[in-house]
C-alpha cells in the first residue's frame, strides 16, 4: 500500500483546490509545458506564512490564495 503525501504537490496547501503549476504538470506527465503562472507572479508575506512547515518547497500555493483571494475550499 503506497502512503498518501500529506500535501500532493498538484493542490494547494492551503485550500486543496488544484493549483495549476505547470512545473508540477511537466513533472508528473513529462509533457513540456510553457513557463508557469506562479513564475510571474509576487506572493505575498502573509500568503507565504500561511504555508504549513510539512508543505513549504512540495506544493505551490493556487491563484487564488496566492492573491490572497479566499478559496472555495
Amino acid at each position: 500500500m503506497q502512503a498518501t503525501e500529506p500535501y500532493p504537490p498538484q493542490n494547494c496547501p492551503l485550500c486543496g483546490q488544484p493549483n495549476q503549476c505547470a512545473m508540477e504538470i511537466e513533472r508528473a506527465t513529462g509533457i513540456k509545458q510553457p513557463p508557469c503562472w506562479c513564475s510571474q507572479t509576487v506572493f505575498s508575506a502573509d500568503a507565504l506564512n500561511q504555508i504549513p512547515d510539512a508543505a513549504r518547497g512540495k506544493a505551490c500555493l493556487c491563484a487564488a490564495c496566492a492573491s490572497a483571494t479566499p478559496c472555495a475550499g
